[in-house]
């Protein structure tokens, strides 16, 4: 029986490095994945409110908006919603920006939510 001996140097410092560089990745991949959520769970709000709106006011859907992205950490930005209804159709939508932790660097990403449809 022939046996091939097999150069192990250095393998636990290939195995160490592939270790750290998916720990980073997903430390920071969960950084833009939880500003992700917080925008789709807050348009889904606003979709809510859509379907709901003949039984509410303007001023009480924007109400409901700020105190869910207070509830969501959401920034200052994000309070002010915009409601237009035109016939019986209505548009929610709100303008701010998140700032995200990237290796080295800090990026600010604009979001948009916006939901409309009929009442």
């Amino acid at each position: 029986m022939v046996s091939i001996a097999r150069n192990r140097r250095g393998g636990m410092k290939g195995c160490l490095v592939t270790l750290l560089l998916v720990a980073g990745v997903c430390y920071f991949a969960v950084n833009v994945a939880e500003v992700a959520l917080r925008y789709y769970r807050y348009m889904d709000a606003m979709r809510q409110n859509v379907r709901f709106a003949a039984s509410r006011t303007d001023e009480s859907i924007q109400k409901r908006l700020a105190a869910f992205a207070d509830s969501l950490g959401l920034p200052s930005e994000a309070h002010r919603v915009k409601v237009v209804r035109r016939g019986r159709t209505i548009a929610i939508s709100a303008d701010y920006t998140e700032l995200v932790d990237l290796p080295f660097v800090k990026r600010e990403i604009d979001l948009s939510p916006h939901a409309e449809g009929p009442f």
